[in-house]
């Protein structure tokens, strides 16, 4: 058996193995969405395959499936949730810690990808959109519904159970950047986030974790910042 094709079957025996919170596994989940033909199927297994890269420590499989029953959770609140949840399976289907790079490549590929599996070509574009926008979700416009819960999906780990393994995982996926730029480059993404006065859009997403996600990103920082401007 070739190598690549050794990893296809890791990736497919992972989209089978990784599930949300109703049991169905991912590769089930993208087939409810996309439907059965070749190329969907296709699709799925590239697209798990992506998520399933080693180089992954957070932005894996199980952030997808945690990213989609966040929009499960908010899907009352979209205009078009199907491309709400394409958006989420597209996010970080490319990712090689470059932001802004990485959303824009994932769009393409959403672009490039789904009308080969006959969704509607304002659903791609309303879907590559979405991508785009989890390049900075504080500059998500008022009155985007569906850009709204993607992002609030896509920030729900802040306020749930399992914050402190969230950061320390993406700490890892920076293990190449120098602890003092690491920490200042957080401390950055922190600050930005905290400074926005509605971490969550949706009314159900700001009462399920906005307290607590503040109180998490909060401790965060101090932890990060702790012995600055003390020493001289």
């Amino acid at each position: 058996m070739s190598r690549g094709a050794a990893g296809e079957r890791r990736a497919g025996a992972a989209g089978r193995r990784a599930a949300g919170r109703s049991g169905e596994t991912l590769a089930g989940r993208w087939e409810a969405l996309v439907g059965g033909s070749a190329a969907s199927r296709a699709l799925g297994a590239e697209l798990i395959a992506r998520w399933s890269e080693p180089h992954r420590r957070y932005h894996d499989l199980a952030h997808l499936a945690a990213v989609l029953d966040a929009v499960d959770e908010l899907a009352g609140e979209a205009q078009d949730l199907a491309a709400v949840r394409l958006a989420a399976w597209f996010h970080d289907a490319v990712y090689d810690g470059r932001p802004g790079w990485d959303e824009e490549r994932s769009a393409q590929l959403a672009q490039s990808r789904l009308s080969r599996c006959g969704v509607p070509a304002t659903r791609v574009a309303e879907a590559a959109r979405l991508v785009r926008l989890t390049a900075a979700h504080d500059t998500l416009a008022d009155g985007d519904a569906n850009g709204a819960v993607l992002c609030d999906a896509d920030l729900a780990v802040l306020g749930r159970p399992g914050y402190e393994a969230y950061a320390a995982a993406i700490r890892q996926e920076y293990a190449h950047v120098p602890d003092d730029l690491f920490r200042a480059g957080r401390a950055e993404v922190l600050r930005r986030l905290l400074a926005t006065p509605r971490l969550y859009r949706t009314a159900q997403a700001a009462g399920l974790w906005e307290e607590r996600a503040r109180a998490n990103m909060t401790a965060e920082l101090a932890g990060l910042t702790e012995g600055q401007g003390s020493a001289g």
